[in-house]
């Protein structure tokens, strides 16, 4: 392996890990109401085409970052759609 090739797996964990106190936050507190729709739609939307992009040049850093790091986002929506919509809805009645 050469150093471009580590410099791609040290940067890809480095960015999928930042998403991961957001996601402890996120359950952690049962809310994600301070987070826009906007930014988890367009860091989404973002992150699945690089993801293409990764599958499509075989460049298994990119791969692997982005597929884990949509899986994170993917589970900070569900989260805030459960906890601002089914949970502020249960504590209202």
């Amino acid at each position: 392996m050469d150093m471009l090739l580590y410099t791609g797996y040290i940067g890809g964990i480095c960015t999928t890990i930042a998403f991961l106190p957001q996601v402890f936050k996120t359950w952690k507190s049962r809310s994600a109401h301070d987070l826009s729709w906007g930014l988890l739609f367009l860091l989404l939307v973002g992150v699945f085409l690089w993801m293409i992009y990764g599958i499509v040049s075989a460049d298994i850093p990119v791969m692997l970052a982005n597929g884990v790091t949509s899986v994170f986002i993917v589970s900070i929506v569900g989260m805030k759609w459960w906890f601002d919509h089914w949970l502020a809805g249960k504590a209202g009645k």
